[in-house]
């Protein structure tokens, strides 16, 4: 089975999930009531799949759809300011034919790149507990296996770069030490079957809370995207 044809098939799984039936509910009723200034449209309110390249050897693992971002639009990282800044970083960097995203409709393609998330559906409070995340796992973890030029993994915050590296060690991925989480952290994983080698990089995560405030710049951002393309260019 090709890259396009696992992923496809990984989508529908995630979209029909029902492991976790209160985030189902919850994104249900966020969809439902919606929030005042998207009150004409529609809202996704379901799990939200992966998005981007099915021979990327870059891939994103963010935190969460947003209640009103993903949740709405359908597409990790779109709707919302953590989309505004990720994009952007990603068209500057040259994994995306544009800037701006919108919605699943506005022509946005990635180049070498696929994002996901360490739980696919919108948490309340955008705080997935313990047992959400556990649950979430096997969708991270197909999602891995079905991306066989997979080189190098960017986890965006601390939620996201853990769940990225529980996912390439349940992978057969093994480090020779365990990367603690802080912006531009990295950490080598190896395994005997290919890709036998994997670089783990940490990133701030672009919400609002570190945005606004100036814990990420799109400066520190950027750095974090040229070292992704100084891994990726070697191979």
């Amino acid at each position: 089975m090709s890259s396009k044809s696992s992923l496809d098939a990984i989508e529908r799984r995630v979209v029909a999930c029902t492991r976790c039936p209160e985030l189902r509910a919850y994104c249900a009723e966020i969809a439902r009531v919606k929030k005042r200034e998207h009150r004409e449209r529609p809202y996704w309110g379901r799990p939200v799949p992966a998005f981007g390249d099915p021979n990327a050897r870059l891939m994103l693992v963010g935190l969460a759809p947003g209640a009103h971002g993903s949740n709405r639009t359908g597409r990790p990282f779109t709707g919302d300011a953590s989309g505004v800044w990720l994009y952007r970083a990603l068209y500057r960097a040259g994994f995306a034919n544009r800037p701006e995203q919108r919605d699943r409709n506005d022509g946005m393609e990635l180049r070498d790149t696929l994002i996901s998330a360490a739980l696919h559906c919108a948490p309340p409070g955008n705080r997935p507990t313990p047992e959400q995340l556990h649950r979430c796992e096997p969708h991270l973890d197909a999602e891995i296996a079905a991306l066989p030029q997979l080189r190098v993994v960017l986890g965006l915050g601390a939620i996201g770069t853990r769940a990225a590296q529980a996912a390439l060690v349940r992978a057969g991925y093994a480090f020779a030490r365990r990367l603690e989480f802080a912006h531009q952290a990295e950490a080598v994983a190896e395994r005997r079957r290919a890709p036998e080698r994997v670089v783990l990089v940490a990133s701030y995560h672009p919400s609002r809370q570190n945005t606004n405030t100036g814990v990420l710049t799109e400066g520190m951002f950027d750095s974090v995207f040229k070292r992704v393309r100084t891994l990726l260019e070697p191979l």
